[in-house]
C-alpha cells in the first residue's frame, strides 16, 4: 500500500492524461462512432442485393443489343 502512495500522484497524473487524450472510450462513445460508420458505408457503398440486381440488369441489356445487332446483320 505504501508504494501506492508514494506513487499516487504519477498515477493521477497519468490517469488525468490518459482521460484528457481519449485513449479509453466509453460504451456510449463507442456506439456513437459505429453508428457513424455504418452511416457513410451505406452513402458511399452499395448493398449487394442491390449490386447483383443491376448486374443481373446489365446482362440483361447485353443480351437485347446482341439480338438488334443480330437482327440489324440479317437484314443487310
Amino acid at each position: 500500500m505504501e508504494h501506492f502512495i508514494e506513487y499516487s500522484p504519477i498515477i493521477v497524473v497519468v490517469l488525468i492524461f490518459f482521460i484528457q487524450q481519449r485513449i479509453f472510450v466509453t460504451p456510449e462513445q463507442l456506439e456513437k462512432k459505429h453508428r457513424e460508420i455504418i452511416e457513410e458505408i451505406e452513402e458511399k457503398f452499395v448493398s449487394l442485393n442491390s449490386f447483383k440486381d443491376l448486374k443481373e440488369q446489365f446482362s440483361e441489356v447485353k443480351d437485347k443489343i446482341d439480338k438488334i445487332y443480330d437482327l440489324l446483320i440479317d437484314l443487310k
